[in-house]
């Protein structure tokens, strides 16, 4: 079950005072303790009501009153969502956390309402139905993409060049022979037992899984990596240090999207696009 953990305010938190290191350090650890037990997603500090706002409802008319707000034994400095099995052991965690106050204070356990809460009023599913698309699409924006590279043994090669001329910087890296299971038998092609099994490595902003693979992945088709660089100089040394080896598809040059802008595939076979920024009104 899904619940919520709300920290009332008290009046220390309602004057704005800042808790304690020692408070502080204390529920960072209690926070920690939780997430270690996977029933942690969420969890946040209030401001004191004083920035806040509250909108009132009656009929079309919305009236907003800013705050700060009286009843300080109603209103909430912080909360956490979490995930248990039932509200008892809900009651257990919520006795092992430290006083959030430094006064006498009060942490409130609200459990969430679920679909099958509603079933006698939807009847033919179709409000559960909208929820899980719903959820669904919320879960998909908050999904991280990455492009994932098989570089047939050159693994170690391409990251070495890549940190030279790009600026690379690596992350995690390991190879099959630190797997903790077992790779099975006659997976790997001999020789590969050193090779790299999975790494990460960021080129700017942008964040590049890449592995060695289990032998020849094939060429790499059908995608490029984009590179969008300040400075022209710059430019022109990254697309003829993708260059050497490689090959140029199309040399830098001015578009009408971009200042400069050129394609080139490097010696690991990857795909590379070159560019300037464009200026924010299109002309170049």
């Amino acid at each position: 079950m899904k619940v919520m953990v709300m920290v009332k305010a008290s009046q220390s938190s309602e004057a704005g005072k800042m808790p304690s290191q020692a408070l502080l350090q204390a529920m960072g650890e209690f926070n920690e303790t939780l997430v270690k037990a996977g029933i942690m997603e969420a969890g946040d500090g209030l401001k004191p009501s004083r920035e806040g706002v509250r909108v009132r409802f009656d009929g079309r008319e919305r009236t907003v009153t800013k705050g700060p707000f009286a009843e300080t034994n109603e209103l909430v400095a912080g909360y956490w969502v979490w995930q248990v099995s039932s509200m008892e052991e809900a009651i257990a965690w919520v006795k092992k956390c430290p006083n959030p106050m430094e006064e006498a204070s009060e942490i409130e356990i609200r459990p969430y309402f679920e679909m099958d809460d509603f079933a006698e009023i939807d009847k033919d599913g179709s409000v559960r139905e909208h929820e899980d698309q719903l959820r669904q699409t919320l879960s998909m924006r908050q999904a991280k993409t990455n492009c994932y590279l098989f570089f047939s043994g050159r693994c170690d090669e391409a990251l070495e060049y890549y940190q030279k001329h790009l600026g690379a910087r690596v992350g995690l890296k390991f190879r099959f022979n630190e797997s903790p299971d077992p790779v099975p038998a006659g997976m790997l092609p001999p020789g590969f037992e050193e090779k790299v099994m999975h790494c990460e490595f960021s080129i700017g902003d942008m964040k590049i899984f890449a592995s060695d693979g289990c032998g020849d992945e094939g060429p790499f088709t059908g995608f490029n990596l984009a590179l969008t660089i300040d400075s022209e100089a710059e430019a022109h040394r990254v697309f003829d240090a993708l260059a050497d080896g490689g090959a140029v598809r199309m040399p830098l040059e001015k578009t009408f999207w971009s200042p400069l802008y050129g394609q080139v595939t490097d010696k690991f076979g990857i795909g590379w696009m070159v560019m300037l920024p464009g200026s924010d009104n299109g002309e170049q």
